[in-house]
């Protein structure tokens, strides 16, 4: 069975909890910024609301690189060292690795030398996340966000290489549709496959465009996904919004052809 979640503020969780969401998926960022008392309210907050906070995303701000010649790893490190415990106190249990501004290689760098850089910061995050029992989700982006990492299976070649059971993959809609990625990948990929973000076109909410939502869902249940998926679009008023985005998903979840 799916869990529906939404990716938007903590202060949004009454919002969410009360348009028929199971989760909410907030911000690492969000987390770093806190002080530790305002996080363990927040926490106390979604859980007197009925609202897990499940999962995190935006996991490295643009201006901390993991990639090119002007890496600070002392920085990445302390980062790390900050943010997962912060993470767990939370309550989440994955971690989302877009951060196509962190990841992205600087123009005339070497490719397959980001790709290492890439291997190491996940290799490192990896040991930061694997005490604490969290799981990071390689997030493929269109190539408008990043220039590498652009489709499912280079997102599970790279799991694949780390060899980290930490390390899983995240099959995003409004990023396959922007690639034209076959929708099928996420059953080839089933294996790595542990979480999913959705939008419809224009990265409106779901429902309000023309993404092949059913076609979607067909590939999800062949590939027997049953885990968590999160809405991560633009919104226009939000408590309205998210009402009719959880009845669209409800219906084409429980009609899938």
């Amino acid at each position: 069975m799916l869990d529906f979640g939404c990716c938007t503020d903590i202060a949004n969780a009454k919002l969410v909890k009360e348009a028929g969401f199971d989760f909410l998926e907030c911000s690492v960022a969000s987390l770093v910024d806190e002080e530790t008392d305002i996080v363990d309210q927040q926490a106390r907050s979604c859980q007197d609301i009925g609202l897990p906070v499940s999962s995190c995303n935006i996991f490295l701000p643009g201006t901390l690189k993991i990639v090119g010649n002007e890496v600070d790893e002392a920085a990445v490190t302390s980062y790390l060292a900050r943010a997962m415990p912060r993470i767990k106190r939370i309550g989440a249990g994955k971690i989302v690795f877009g951060s196509g501004g962190a990841r992205s290689v600087p123009e005339g760098f070497s490719r397959q030398k980001g790709e290492e850089q890439i291997g190491r910061f996940l290799d490192l995050a990896a040991d930061f996340a694997e005490p604490l029992g969290l799981t990071i989700v390689i997030e493929p982006l269109n190539r408008r966000e990043s220039n590498i990492i652009n489709s499912i299976p280079e997102a599970v070649r790279l799991a694949k290489s780390i060899n980290r059971r930490s390390i899983q993959v995240l099959a995003d809609f409004y990023h396959m549709e922007v690639e034209n990625e076959p929708l099928e990948n996420i059953i080839s990929a089933k294996e790595y496959v542990k979480h999913i973000h959705v939008a419809d076109t224009g990265r409106k909410p779901p429902g309000t465009g023309s993404y092949p939502y059913h076609k979607f869902m067909k590939c999800l249940a062949a590939a027997d996904f049953n885990g968590s998926m999160a809405v991560e679009c633009n919104w226009s008023d939000l408590s309205r919004e998210l009402v009719s985005v959880r009845e669209h998903l409800s219906e084409v979840f429980a009609h899938p052809s």
